[in-house]
């Protein structure tokens, strides 16, 4: 591992605020509130909600020296050297507005942590696969004797493994559009923009702002560092990277299906193109990643591992020993020669024709929730190649029978009970019943992990009663 001096990690000088508001007490809220209150700054943290859950949150801040207000609808007048935005709170909130009219810079958590981070971040960002590829990025470098851990979105916030970073090899990390938009000199000394299709468009709005907060990954990467990005957004990526003015380049590498990419996915093997390595590669045959959509994510892995110093056969290592993460392609079980897989994660189309796709077989798949998109056609070919029947559950039900009825036979069920029921009473012994809603699911429960409980409670009863 190179030096951990600020050149050779890619960090920026961290700099202390005596003063600070945190706006937002989610999980990443708080520990910048912590890690602020422990650096000595008088800190000062708002949420506009209230409740039970907050006020602990609230009670344990005010134990550490954090000024809590909850039910907030004034800021604050007092002047501070900084705002600290929670992930859940948009670049343009209100509150936002306010700070910056008011002359105070307004960063991310994200922002804040890696500023001061004392070990090199592999950062990982896409619209789907994130966690999966976070998770065998840091098996792989362990696998090579690295001591890593997960942060950001995937694992505990980065603020609060700041005090222990000195003594990792790597953090990795998995960043959200979200934590990218109030990002200033945020820097890793690896990113990976795993896929890009359209997703939080209710908060960017178009396709080419999200691409722009994405690609915010790679604003401050320098000479030294490497990005890597799927071979068909590469041009486009590089091109919304927009690198500050006198500053240098990282290396660029590509991944994907094509042979043209640096590092592709073909018939079981991540191969790697001969601008890398005069065409080695590494199976995954066997693995959860032989398929072309998975198989994308392990290109990716070897990329990343790669730029890391590690051999890519880490990649292979950690993919043999690969558990699913929860609530991704996780099978629940099986009734009667049935597969029920639980991919509740999936909360877009994308995600959604990807489970799809990767089931591999006949699909009985139950979609739905809250949309978070309006171009509802576009799976309409997968789903009238591989799935007999949707089942559809929430407030998108209406929408999707009428965008997908012409392509495949559409069932609308309402609850997610009722649909895994019906499913299971249609299915046949070869078939897999698959909750891969391609939609959020706070219309009907308090996030997918509720959702995808509910799922498994649901089959564990329908294999008891058989």
């Amino acid at each position: 591992m190179r030096s951990q001096d600020a050149s050779a990690s890619g960090r920026q000088p961290a700099g202390r605020f005596r003063t600070a508001l945190v706006l937002g007490l989610g999980q990443s809220g708080r520990a910048a509130a912590r890690l602020l209150a422990a650096e000595g700054a008088r800190v000062v943290a708002v949420d506009g909600a209230a409740g039970a859950n907050l006020e602990r949150a609230a009670a344990r801040l005010e134990a550490d020296g954090v000024r809590v207000i909850l039910g907030c609808r004034k800021l604050p007048a007092a002047a501070v050297d900084v705002g600290v935005v929670s992930p859940g709170i948009p670049a343009d909130a209100p509150w936002v507005r306010e700070l910056e009219g008011r002359g105070i810079a307004v960063i991310s958590e994200l922002e804040l942590a890696a500023r001061r981070c004392r070990c090199p971040l592999l950062a990982v960002t896409g619209s789907s696969g994130k966690s999966t590829l976070v998770k065998l990025c840091g098996d792989a470098l362990r696998t090579a004797g690295k001591r890593v851990v997960p942060a950001a979105n995937y694992g505990r916030p980065l603020s609060d493994l700041v005090r222990a970073s000195g003594k990792l090899d790597w953090v990795v990390a998995e960043v959200s559009s979200f934590q990218l938009e109030k990002v200033v000199m945020f820097r890793p000394r690896v990113g990976v923009l795993l896929n890009l299709h359209p997703n939080h468009l209710d908060r960017h709005r178009t396709m080419a702002e999200y691409a722009r907060a994405k690609a915010r990954l790679f604003g401050r990467m320098d000479a030294g560092d490497v990005a890597a990005v799927l071979d068909a957004n590469a041009r486009a990526v590089r091109r919304a990277a927009s690198p500050r003015a006198g500053g240098g380049s990282p290396r660029w590498v590509t991944f994907g299906l094509s042979e043209e990419a640096d590092y592709y996915y073909s018939k079981g093997a991540v191969r790697f193109g001969a601008a890398s390595s005069g065409g080695r590669g590494i199976s995954v045959a066997g693995t959860m990643f032989a398929n072309d959509v998975m198989g994308i994510t392990a290109a990716a892995a070897a990329a990343a591992v790669a730029a890391c110093g590690e051999d890519p056969a880490c990649v292979a290592a950690a993919a043999r020993r690969f558990a699913p993460l929860p609530h991704r392609m996780q099978e629940i079980g099986r009734v009667g020669g049935v597969r029920f897989v639980d991919d509740s994660k999936a909360t877009t189309l994308s995600a959604l024709a990807a489970g799809v796709q990767m089931t591999g077989g006949p699909v009985r798949l139950i979609a739905g929730g809250r949309l978070k998109e309006r171009a509802l056609s576009f799976v309409q070919r997968i789903l009238a190649k591989q799935v007999r029947t949707v089942y559809l559950i929430g407030e998108a039900a209406d929408r999707l029978a009428e965008a997908w009825g012409g392509a495949v036979r559409c069932s609308r069920c309402g609850t997610l009970e009722r649909a895994t029921r019906e499913a299971g009473r249609e299915a046949e012994a070869g078939d897999t019943v698959l909750l891969s809603p391609g939609c959020a699911s706070f219309d009907q429960f308090d996030g997918y992990e509720e959702r995808g409980k509910l799922f498994a409670r649901i089959v564990r009863s329908i294999h008891e009663e058989r």
